[in-house]
């Protein structure tokens, strides 16, 4: 560490081989007079306002020699800023910079002065697209961890609501910062996310809010289910902070994780809660049923279909009397599944404007040719557009693929197996989200195991809030 000393132009030098104003040209050095005394300034432009800049320097250049104290911490006092902090080492002023905070040195103070006046780029507030809802605030999470931290702060009036921010990764510094609610939350819980946090070895969080996921969780990732809860909506994340639940934000990222998190927890959207008890069950009890049938349907249909006598007599008619295709039904099923993940990813990257030809094109030619062409049969199309349209009533898209791709997993095991082996597929879906990895340590079936009735009431149907005694 390099200690910060007296003579502004020494530390002006030092300071300019780690940060680098000649090699970078939105690195701003700028020389100004204080008190008589010689001062630089060293700031990012992007991330300063002209403005805030101006009114500074026009304070700083008003003062006069007997004004200046003989303390740097009498000098703080005037520095007309609300955050201003003093750094006793160059290492620590050049990452305060590289943050966008704009660093002062001045003559005869063995201190740097860094004055948090950043402002960063940022989109407007909005609704997020993915987490969109019926009725409800209109509000989303943006890209920069302040503006977040302040949208759920909005909801949350209550002096025992607390954020804690650390860093991680040597390179990034990306800001990572833990919101949550003293003495609902899990303390011991958060104690073991800033120790994780602290041994986390990385150059940078690349991916921010995905990458800090797969470093926090240890071991083998191979567990499709979610490890955690995303959402992009202050209200949600304010309803799970006052539930006892801690918040996870990282900077760039207009995303934050929920911990500790079950399965219903995955499964719940804003909706059901903006809506009467009645209405918002309703919504709930059909979310999840979807969710089943689109795990079961086709496994159950093929082992129908290899066994007709295990069908019961109001079920025949989902058999297929005449087959229009030579391709097996279990091929079928497979190619549409890919079909449907490859319609999916074309209209993601496919402009706005081209989205409503690329719906009628996939509706016309995989749709009606496809059957009259002899590659499919008419139900494996009707039963695949089901399990499509169960797919898309997950707001969650990891727990949309996790159901997928035990969906598959069920498909072999029913064609080579029948019912033993679609029995067998069951068992193994729960098992695996009965033993899913969560950081907190705590099941991922709770309420259901370890079993609480109250709770699981709550998860499953939505209940009128009551007054807390």
């Amino acid at each position: 560490m390099t200690s910060v000393v007296s003579n502004s132009s020494e530390n002006a030098r030092l300071f300019s081989k780690i940060v680098g104003p000649e090699r970078n040209f939105d690195i701003i050095n700028k020389k100004i007079n204080i008190g008589g005394r010689a001062a630089e300034f060293f700031m990012i432009d992007g991330f300063v306002k002209d403005e805030i800049m101006e009114k500074l320097m026009e304070a700083f250049i008003s003062l006069k020699p007997e004004d200046m104290p003989d303390s740097a911490e009498k000098f703080v006092e005037l520095v007309p800023y609300i955050e201003v902090t003093p750094r006793e080492t160059l290492e620590e002023a050049s990452e305060n910079m590289l943050m966008g905070m704009v660093c002062l040195f001045v003559d005869g103070y063995t201190t740097c002065f860094v004055i948090d006046c950043r402002t960063y780029p940022a989109r407007s507030v909005s609704e997020p697209w993915k987490n969109r809802v019926l009725r409800g605030s209109r509000d989303g999470f943006v890209e920069t961890i302040v503006s977040n931290v302040a949208l759920i702060r909005r909801r949350i009036r209550t002096p025992d609501f607390c954020v804690e921010v650390m860093a991680a990764g040597t390179m990034s510094n990306t800001d990572i910062a833990f919101a949550y609610i003293q003495g609902k939350a899990d303390m011991k819980l958060l104690e073991n996310l800033k120790n994780r946090v602290k041994q986390i070895k990385v150059e940078a969080l690349t991916m921010n809010i995905e990458s800090l996921a797969e470093v926090l969780l240890r071991g083998p990732y191979i567990n499709p289910f979610p490890k955690f809860k995303y959402s992009e909506r202050p209200d949600s994340a304010a309803a799970a902070i006052f539930d006892g639940n801690i918040v996870i934000l990282v900077d760039n990222s207009p995303a934050v994780l929920i911990v500790p998190t079950s399965v219903f927890d995955v499964a719940e959207e804003a909706d059901d809660y903006y809506f009467p008890p009645l209405t918002g069950t309703y919504i709930k009890l059909s979310r999840y049923l979807i969710s089943v049938f689109s795990l079961v349907w086709t496994p159950l249909w093929v082992v129908f279909l290899n066994n007709p006598g295990l069908a019961p007599q109001w079920l025949q008619f989902i058999m297929i009397e005449e087959a229009n295709s030579t391709v097996p039904v279990i091929w079928q099923l497979f190619i549409l599944e890919f079909c449907i993940d490859g319609l999916r990813l074309a209209a993601v990257n496919t402009p706005t404007l081209l989205t409503t030809p690329l719906s009628v094109i996939a509706g016309i030619v995989v749709g009606e040719y496809a059957v009259s062409s002899g590659w499919f049969d008419p139900e494996c199309m009707l039963y695949m557009a089901f399990v499509t349209i169960g797919t898309y009533t997950q707001a969650s898209y990891e727990l949309g693929y996790a159901i997928k791709f035990f969906r598959m997993i069920m498909l072999l095991l029913s064609w080579f197996f029948g019912m033993w082996g679609f029995a067998a597929g069951l068992i193994f879906f729960f098992l695996t989200m009965a033993f899913n990895r969560t950081l907190s340590e705590k099941s991922y079936l709770y309420p259901l195991i370890p079993f609480n009735a109250k709770m699981l009431a709550r998860k499953i149907f939505r209940l009128r809030l009551g007054k807390e005694k």
